[in-house]
C-alpha cells in the first residue's frame, strides 16, 4: 500500500516532539505497532486511529483517512487481513468453523448468508468472493506455510448441508495430501484444552515481528506485543502437542466426509 499515511503520522509525531515510545504510551499502543504503521507495514484499526488522533491532537484526520481496505471484511479484521497476505507462516486454530482461507465457496456462503439484519444476495456474493480471494495465498506451492489446528467440533457441526460438509472436509484432505497445509484435530475426548476460549491465528514474517489475531462474536483483536504473542504461541504449541498426528487427522477428515455422504 502507499505509505502516505505512515509518512504523515511520522511527520505529526515529530512535529509534536514525541518519540515512537512516547506516542505509543499516549495512545495506549506498543512502540513496535507505531513503527510498523509509520513504515507502511501495518494499518491501524479504527480505534487505534482514534487514539492516535487524540494523542497527537489531530482532530479526526487519522481516523478519517485510513488506507482503503476491502470493505467486504469486518473493520476489526482489516489489519489482520493485510498481515495474512504478507505472512511467511500462518498457524490457525478454529473452534467451530473452518478457517476462512480453507473454506470452499458453498461452505463460505452457508456461513455468511445467515445474518441479522438479513444480507442481500449481492452483499453475500461480495463477502464470499472476498473470502475466496483470501484463499489464493495457497496458490503458491510453498509460502505461506500453513498449520491448521481444528477442534473436532469443526467437523461435527453441520454447516449448510451434508453435501456441503462432505465437500469442505475433502477440500482440506486434498490440501493436506498435497502437503500444502498441515492439519491436526483436537478430539472431543481430550476434554478441556487452553484454546477453547476462542479463535486464534498466529502469523510470522521474514522481515517483521510476529503477530497474533484473536476473534470472538462480532469482535476481533490484532496483537503485536512480543510478550503476549509469545504467550499465545506457547498456548498454541501446548494444544498442538495434545492433537492427533497429521496422518490420523487427515484420516478422520476423510472418514467424516464419508459419513456426510462422500464417496470417491
Amino acid at each position: 500500500m502507499s505509505n502516505i499515511y505512515g509518512d504523515w503520522l511520522k511527520a505529526q509525531r515529530e512535529t509534536a516532539g514525541l518519540t515512537q515510545q512516547q506516542l505509543a504510551d499516549a495512545a495506549i499502543m506498543t512502540r513496535s505497532h507505531i513503527s510498523h504503521i509509520e513504515a507502511g507495514r501495518r494499518v491501524p484499526s479504527k480505534e487505534d486511529a482514534r487514539r492516535l488522533d487524540r494523542a497527537l491532537n489531530t482532530g479526526n484526520v487519522l481516523s478519517s483517512f485510513l488506507p482503503e481496505e476491502d470493505a467486504a471484511v469486518a473493520d476489526y479484521f482489516e489489519a489482520a487481513l493485510l498481515l495474512e497476505q504478507q505472512a511467511a507462516m500462518i498457524q490457525e486454530f478454529a473452534l467451530t468453523l473452518v478457517p476462512g482461507i480453507l473454506q470452499t465457496d458453498r461452505y463460505a456462503r452457508a456461513v455468511l448468508r445467515p445474518a441479522f439484519p438479513p444480507r442481500s444476495e449481492e452483499e453475500c456474493d461480495r463477502l464470499v468472493v472476498t473470502r475466496l480471494e483470501r484463499a489464493k495465498i495457497l496458490d503458491d506451492p510453498v509460502t505461506p506455510v500453513v498449520w491448521t489446528l481444528l477442534d473436532e467440533a469443526v467437523l461435527r457441526r453441520p454447516i449448510g448441508s451434508a453435501e456441503i460438509m462432505s465437500e469442505q472436509m475433502m477440500h482440506i484432505v486434498r490440501l493436506a495430501e498435497r502437503e500444502r497445509v498441515r492439519v491436526h484435530i483436537l478430539p472431543f475426548n481430550l476434554g478441556y484444552h487452553p484454546l477453547l476460549q476462542g479463535v486464534l491465528s498466529l502469523m510470522s514474517f521474514e522481515d517483521q515481528p510476529p503477530a497474533a489475531y484473536g476473534e470472538g462474536v462480532l469482535m476481533g483483536k490484532l496483537h503485536d506485543s512480543p510478550a503476549l504473542v509469545q504467550r499465545l504461541q506457547h498456548t498454541y504449541t501446548r494444544a498442538l502437542g495434545d492433537a492427533l498426528p497429521h496422518k490420523e487427522s487427515v484420516a478422520l477428515l476423510r472418514a467424516t466426509a464419508e459419513g456426510y455422504g462422500h464417496h470417491d
